[in-house]
C-alpha cells in the first residue's frame, strides 16, 4: 500500500526462510559422482544440501514471505513492494517478484527481481532500504530465493556438490528513528564476470521462428572464485568497518555468504578475528546463493542467538557472480 510518511528511517521487523523437505546428502552424490563424504566436507564444510522437486523459485519465496507476515504479525495487503534476488528465476519473464506478490496476496504492489548472484540479498537490501526512505512504503519485502537445482550441471561434480535449494528474506517498516543500515560498501567488476556464469541464452541462427534454445547449465572458475573472495571480501568489511567507525568488538556476528567454509576461515584469517565471530549453516544447506544470507539470519533470530530491536550491530557480506560483492553493516 502506497502513502506518505514522515522520516526516513527503516527497520526490520520480521524474517522467515524456507527450504525444500527433500535432503541430499554427500554419501547420495556418492551414488553417480566420483567424489566422496571426506572429499566433499574438507573442501567445502558441506555435509548435506535441500533440493525442491517440484517447488520453483516463486513457490519458496512464496512460503519464505508467508513465515515472514506471521512472524511480524503484518498482512500481506500492507506491503507496498516485494523485491526477489535470484539468478534462477522462474521465466526470463514474467518476474519471480510478480509470482511471489499474486501468491501471497499483495496485488498490485510494485514487484521486481534483482540478479546480483550470491550478493543478490545485499544489492536488493540497499535498494529496497532507500525506497523506504523515500517515505511512500510503510511495509516493504526484500526476499532471496534460488532453485539452484535447476542450473546445476549434475555431471559436474566441482559444482554439483556445492549447491542447495531455498528462500529467506525480511519485512522492513518504515520508521522515524535511525535506520537499520548504519554503512554499505558494494561494488562489481564486470570484466571477471565470466568467471562464472549461468542461463546463457544463444541468438537465433536466422530470423524465422526457430525451436527454445535450452539455456546453459552454471560453470564456474571454481580457483578464481575463491581467489576473488579471499581478496574482495576483507578488503569490503575493512573499508565498511573504517567508514563507520566500527571495532570489531563492537558486531554480534557476521552473516556471510555461505560459499563454502574454507573461504570464511580465509577471510577470517585475514581480517585477524576467529572464524567463530562468522555465523555459519554451510553443513546444512551448502551454497544457496542470494537465499543464504538471509536464511542464515532468520535462523538466528528463531533461534534467539540475533533480537530484532535489540541494536545489535552485524555485518552482512556477499560475494558471486557478476562479479559482485558487498557488505552491510546493520542493527536489528
Amino acid at each position: 500500500m502506497r502513502t506518505e510518511l514522515s522520516g526516513m528511517g527503516t527497520k526490520i521487523v520480521g524474517t522467515g526462510s524456507y527450504v525444500p523437505e527433500r535432503v541430499i546428502s554427500n554419501e547420495q552424490l556418492e551414488l553417480f559422482l566420483e567424489t566422496s563424504d571426506e572429499w566433499i566436507q574438507s573442501r567445502t564444510g558441506i555435509k548435506e544440501r535441500r533440493i525442491s522437486d517440484t517447488e520453483d523459485t516463486s513457490d519458496l519465496c512464496a512460503k519464505a514471505a508467508k513465515q515472514i507476515l506471521t512472524n511480524a504479525g503484518v498482512d500481506a495487503k500492507e506491503v507496498g513492494f516485494v523485491i526477489v534476488a535470484t539468478m534462477s528465476p522462474d521465466y526470463l519473464s514474467p518476474s519471480t517478484a510478480s509470482l511471489v506478490q499474486d501468491k501471497i496476496g499483495a496485488h498490485s504492489v510494485m514487484s521486481f527481481d534483482v540478479n546480483a548472484a550470491c550478493s543478490g540479498f545485499i544489492y536488493a537490501l540497499s535498494i529496497a532500504e532507500k525506497l523506504m526512505q523515500s517515505g511512500s512504503f510503510r511495509y516493504g519485502l526484500v526476499l532471496g530465493g534460488e532453485v539452484m537445482s535447476k542450473i546445476v550441471d549434475w555431471n559436474d561434480r566441482s559444482t554439483a556438490v556445492l549447491f542447495g535449494d531455498g528462500a529467506g528474506g525480511v519485512l522492513l517498516e518504515h520508521t522515524s528513528e535511525e535506520s537499520f543500515v548504519l554503512g554499505e560498501d558494494i561494488h562489481a567488476d564486470g570484466s571477471r564476470g565470466e568467471a562464472l556464469t549461468a542461463g546463457k541464452v544463444a541468438f537465433s541462427e536466422k530470423w524465422g521462428p526457430q525451436p527454445a534454445t535450452p539455456l546453459d547449465l552454471l560453470q564456474m572458475d571454481g580457483r578464481s572464485i575463491f581467489d576473488f573472495a579471499i581478496r574482495s571480501v576483507p578488503k569490503s568489511i575493512m573499508d565498511l568497518t573504517e567508514k563507520t567507525g566500527t571495532q570489531f568488538e563492537e558486531v554480534e556476528c557476521i552473516i556471510a555468504h555461505q560459499a563454502n567454509y574454507r573461504i570464511l576461515k580465509a577471510i577470517a584469517k585475514k581480517l585477524k578475528v576467529p572464524v567463530e565471530l562468522f555465523a555459519s549453516n554451510i553443513h546444512k544447506y551448502g551454497n544457496t546463493s542470494a537465499a543464504s544470507i538471509p536464511i542464515l539470519l532468520d535462523e538466528l533470530v528463531a533461534g534467539g542467538e540475533l533480537v530484532l530491536g535489540s541494536k545489535k550491530k552485524v555485518i552482512l557480506t556477499g560475494f558471486g557472480g557478476g562479479l559482485t560483492w558487498g557488505s552491510m553493516l546493520i542493527q536489528l
